[in-house]
């Protein structure tokens, strides 16, 4: 039995050897290395500074660029995280970024990238986050986004993209966070947006977004894992649809600073979990429904400047709600 033992370990031993040896030997694709020496050659000093050599997964003397992460796949490493933030980069989106096929998070945020997301971003079909926030893009949003299959999180805020929302969208199935505020989109957002069964936070604040917040819910079960929906800052009109009560994981809707019209339907009172409720600065009229001040978990309802009867009261502490993209990252 001892001597049993002593042979497994012996061919452990000699199993994780070999391993090790692959691992050190193995080199980095060269279409990767291709890929990101272009973009050495595009970006500012900061990057330049800290990528030495050749191999972004590091030569075994040189260690793999800042920001770069690298896994061995069979006799090669390739490129799976590209995470360069806070960098000052300028100039146009990187073309080349789109040749790392193997990517699965591509995070860019707060730099000062320029130009359209090109439409090649549709081959990074294992991209799972895609990060480009506080950034200067410009253009409509290529279509090809609604190719990347495994994507979970797409950061677009605070940017300067223009035109409508691309129904393509509709085909993230994993999407779970949706952040396009602080932007220009104008149109509709899409109805096909509903079908997305994982998608828990949507943000598309701040907008130029026109329509009724019922063309929203105009499919039948949609949105049914969302928590967080921001609405607010745009030129939506129109009542609210009795179908928000279906929303029973919604946790904050934020529909402030629209042009919504009507009284408030009582049946929003029968969201469980609804905790913030922003109606201010709409065209809201009549009562506020009587359920809604015995809500077990509503914590916060604003609702100065409408045509409410003077009787209605607000519910909270009303502080100014300072939620920005960063506090749904998780």
């Amino acid at each position: 039995m001892a001597n049993l033992s002593l042979r497994l370990s012996l061919i452990f031993r000699i199993c994780a050897f070999l391993l090790l040896i692959n691992v050190s030997f193995a080199k980095t694709l060269k279409r990767d290395m291709k890929a990101l020496n272009e973009v050495k050659r595009l970006v500012g000093w900061r990057l330049v500074y800290s990528w030495v050599g050749d191999d972004p997964c590091g030569d075994g003397v040189l260690p793999p660029w800042s920001g770069v992460t690298c896994s061995t796949v069979g006799d090669y490493r390739v490129v799976i995280k590209l995470e360069v933030y806070s960098m000052s980069i300028v100039g146009n989106f990187p073309k080349a970024v789109t040749k790392l096929l193997d990517l699965t998070v591509l995070d860019l945020h707060n730099n000062k990238l320029t130009g359209p997301i090109p439409s090649e971003i549709g081959r990074l079909k294992r991209l799972k986050t895609l990060n480009l926030r506080w950034n200067k893009l410009q253009y409509v949003l290529p279509p090809e986004i609604g190719g990347l299959k495994s994507l979970t999180s797409l950061y677009l805020s605070f940017n300067n993209f223009k035109g409508e929302i691309p129904k393509e969208l509709a085909n993230l199935h994993e999407l779970q966070y949706l952040h396009i505020q602080e932007n220009h989109f104008t149109g509709r957002i899409p109805a096909e947006l509903g079908t997305l069964q994982k998608l828990r936070h949507l943000d598309a604040g701040n907008n130029n977004l026109v329509g009724s917040i019922s063309d929203l819910f105009r499919i039948e079960g949609c949105f049914p894992a969302l928590r967080n929906l921001f609405l607010n800052n745009n030129y939506f009109t129109g009542g609210l649809p009795n179908k928000l009560a279906n929303l029973t994981n919604l946790e904050i809707l934020y529909l402030s600073y629209n042009k919504l019209t009507g009284a408030i339907p009582a049946a929003l009172a029968n969201i469980p979990r609804l905790t913030n409720l922003h109606l201010d600065h709409n065209l809201f009229n009549g009562s506020i429904p009587e359920a809604f001040y015995k809500h077990p978990n509503l914590k916060d309802m604003y609702i100065e400047g409408n045509a409410f009867k003077p009787d209605v009261k607000a519910i909270g502490a009303h502080r100014v709600l300072e939620l920005s993209d960063t506090d749904f990252l998780v």
